[in-house]
């Protein structure tokens, strides 16, 4: 059960990242992942585990405010 928590705080975690980014791209013209890991493989890596954050705490949400 401390497994399943500690997933959804870690999702959440990346998901507030992603938006802040997306609202600094929007905003500012700005992409901090980029500015700070480079355009490279570690800034996709980062950007697929928001995603797929999203998709998880998509599909476990109501899981999750059960808790």
């Amino acid at each position: 059960m401390n497994n399943v928590k500690t997933l959804d705080t870690v999702a959440l975690v990346l998901v507030i990242i992603g938006g802040l980014n997306w609202g600094l791209v929007g905003l500012l013209s700005f992409n901090l992942v980029e500015a700070l890991l480079g355009a490279g493989l570690l800034a996709q890596t980062v950007y697929t585990l928001v995603g797929l954050s999203a998709v998880y705490l998509a599909v476990s949400v109501n899981k999750i405010g059960k808790r």
